[in-house]
């Protein structure tokens, strides 16, 4: 498991990084190729969490393109607008959506996005879907590690071996867990024990404790 800083402008001493699994590598190494994207533009999707948006961030800021981030919320002619940009500029795009795109005009659904305009409905379509999946176990374990890491928070290898088959298996649901361990410790002055962990597993509703 890799981990990769981004050089972001706001960065600190410790700069936001995101964990590399089999969750988002595809996406990452396309997001290093634009060039490679049918008519420059790709669309970015992926769970609550996940890093959309820094990537989003890195990826303009390196100078590689532009991005829009919450593109479903962007209206839509703004959109189309954008996306003519993009072609006349001969500039990447790169468009980030809470869910993947579904080409064909309609409302959005709980699985897809979609948009009203015909015009920019069949240009989406053509754009490269990049999705970032839900993380595995040796990714659950990484993500715990990086985010108790920023808390400065000691979780041991015993410690995310047992929270990693009880937890909610997603980015947020990661994050969520070592937050309430990090505050239940905080509150009792005391390092994160088993009873901790079963208390912040409960707290979660992250499943068999």
């Amino acid at each position: 498991m890799r981990q990769i800083a981004l050089p972001l402008s706001a960065a600190s001493d410790s700069p936001p990084r995101i964990v590399v699994g089999e969750a988002n590598a595809p996406a990452i190494d396309a997001l290093t190729s634009p060039g490679t994207w049918p008519f420059g533009v790709a669309i970015l999707s992926g769970p609550p969490r996940s890093g959309k948006s820094l990537l989003a961030r890195w990826f303009a800021e390196s100078g590689a393109g532009d991005a829009i981030d919450d593109a479903q919320e962007v209206p839509e002619d703004a959109l189309f607008h954008r996306w003519n940009r993009a072609q006349e500029r001969a500039r990447p795009l790169l468009v980030v959506a809470d869910k993947p795109f579904m080409p064909g005009v309609g409302d959005s659904d709980a699985a897809h996005w979609r948009v009203r305009l015909p015009d920019l409905s069949s240009r989406l379509g053509a754009a490269l879907n990049l999705t970032i999946g839900e993380p595995d176990d040796e990714m659950l374990v990484a993500l715990m590690e990086v985010h108790a890491e920023m808390r400065g928070l000691a979780l041991d290898h015993s410690a995310t071996q047992y929270l990693v088959g009880r937890c909610t298996r997603s980015h947020v649901g990661v994050e969520h867990l070592v937050a309430a361990i990090d505050r239940l410790s905080l509150e009792r002055k005391s390092a994160p024990t088993m009873a901790i962990w079963r208390e912040a597993l409960e707290e979660t509703k992250g499943g068999r404790v």
